[in-house]
């Protein structure tokens, strides 16, 4: 059984590489056809720390003030 290629978080120069398969070839020597451009790493599009990131957005707590909260609730109940 294969394994695949350990895959590097943070490599010094990414833009030196395709990353679409497990052969990481030079950009300008492709083996796999994998289209005309190389598959940019994932620090390249998203920046350090993409690695941690979940793509699940934090929620925004906000302090309403309890005034507002009473007067939504009276409104539902009338209407």
């Amino acid at each position: 059984m294969s394994t695949a290629k350990r895959f590097p978080v943070n490599p010094p120069h990414p833009e030196r590489n395709c990353w679409g398969c497990d052969r990481y070839c030079a950009a300008n020597a492709m083996l796999c056809g994998n289209g005309s451009d190389r598959t940019q790493h994932p620090v390249e599009t998203f920046g350090p720390g993409w690695d941690t990131w979940s793509g699940i957005p934090v929620p925004v707590v906000t302090n309403v003030p309890e005034e507002d909260l009473l007067l939504n609730a009276a409104r539902t109940r009338t209407s």
